[in-house]
């Protein structure tokens, strides 16, 4: 008989974490449109303050980690997502490059420490013996809040303006902070450490499979910050339903993905997910017409839905349970860089040369992601699990 996945806490768990990070990536397809149209920005400039929160999310993530594994991550999880909730109000006053910069800065770093608790809070309830499925559909909550918001925020703002965006955006943070009181854990015992180990802050043993996610996340970054902007530059129809198409990708894959984890399969659905996303990469930066468009958003949801769940359980799975909360923070703070180094990298390209050029490096970026994992990451990932076996 199977252990039951589906707990009140773990409904919660998912129902608090989508609505964080949409009430987050509201934010990601219209504040481009809004920093370039409105405030008359560069499309480096536009970069650089969209990846301020990256900024904060590396500050605060590892040393989330640290905290998450030493104290309540309840009391943490609260406070954080008091703190991430509060700052949409930041956005009313920010009319300036920098004053929005330091905004998604503090923001970021809110919801660095957020989403470690949450993440962590998630391992702790889902049964060990379903942990891939569990954080497949936990992880479906963020790929469907990434994808769907963007949707409902270009709908927004072309009925009325960015700061009605940043509205609908404090208000569903403000309904995901509610969840989060529903959300029962037990108290755990303080984890006595030494006074200073690296350990404290990154899970040293997934190195290699940290290169290779920061390496497949860039893309990533590029796609969710300029998708609107490359679509109106080929004149496509509607770009937004990019993220619709997007959506379904990554509902329809995340189905399937974390059960063929949880049955040994973790490397063929890695790599699976690498070597698709480079090849879809490179037919979206070639290609520029709706079909190919539409097609390339349901790709590329498929893709990132895949390898999401794999990603994690490379991190987890070698993790000590005591240590849960730094592999959760490498995890998410790998995917950060990535997405960071995207969103500049993909501004600064289009100012020189095309977004098309961007999405072309995106590939590449995969191509890379993919001989990293195959000739690395694979490989120690299965001699740091059998160490953890053994201690075991």
């Amino acid at each position: 008989m199977k252990d039951k996945l589906w707990s009140r806490n773990f409904v919660q768990c998912c129902l608090s974490y989508f609505w964080m990070n949409f009430a987050f990536y509201l934010l990601m397809p219209t504040m481009p449109v809004y920093l370039v149209e409105e405030l008359g920005l560069s499309e480096k400039d536009a970069g650089l303050a969209l990846s301020a929160y990256t900024v904060g999310l590396l500050m605060v993530r590892p040393l989330s980690g640290y905290l998450v594994d030493c104290f309540s991550r309840k009391h943490l999880y609260v406070f954080a997502f008091t703190g991430f909730t509060l700052m949409f109000c930041g956005y009313f006053w920010a009319a300036a490059m920098w004053s929005i910069m330091i905004v998604r800065c503090i923001q970021g770093g809110l919801m660095g420490m957020t989403s470690v608790s949450g993440n962590t809070i998630t391992i702790d309830v889902i049964p060990s013996s379903r942990r891939g499925e569990g954080m497949g559909f936990y992880g479906l909550t963020i790929n469907l809040a990434m994808s769907l918001s963007p949707l409902i925020a270009v709908w927004i703002y072309s009925h009325g303006n960015f700061h009605s965006v940043v509205l609908a955006g404090l208000l569903s943070s403000a309904v995901g902070l509610l969840s989060v009181f529903f959300i029962k854990c037990k108290e755990r015992e303080k984890v006595k450490r030494p006074p200073f180990s690296l350990d404290r802050f990154i899970l040293l043993p997934a190195w290699a499979s940290a290169l290779s996610y920061i390496l497949v996340a860039v893309p990533y970054g590029m796609i969710t910050s300029f998708v609107l902007l490359y679509g109106k530059e080929y004149n496509i129809t509607e770009p937004g339903y990019f993220f619709l198409f997007m959506a379904t990708g990554v509902g329809s894959s995340r189905l399937i993905s974390g059960r063929l984890v949880d049955k040994g399969y973790i490397h063929h659905v890695a790599i699976s997910s690498i070597a698709g996303l480079a090849v879809v990469f490179t037919l979206f930066a070639t290609i520029h017409n709706e079909v190919v468009f539409f097609l390339s958003a349901l790709l590329i949801g498929i893709g990132f839905g895949t390898g999401v769940p794999a990603y994690q359980c490379l991190f987890v799975n070698i993790a000590k349970p005591s240590m849960r909360g730094t592999a959760t923070s490498t995890y998410l703070t790998s995917f950060d860089i990535g997405v960071g180094i995207g969103i500049i990298t993909a501004g600064a390209i289009a100012s020189a040369h095309s977004l098309a050029v961007a999405f072309l490096i995106g590939a590449l970026s995969c191509v890379l992601s993919l001989a990293v994992y195959c000739l690395v990451a694979k490989k120690r990932y299965e001699t740091m699990r059998l160490k953890i076996k053994e201690v075991k």
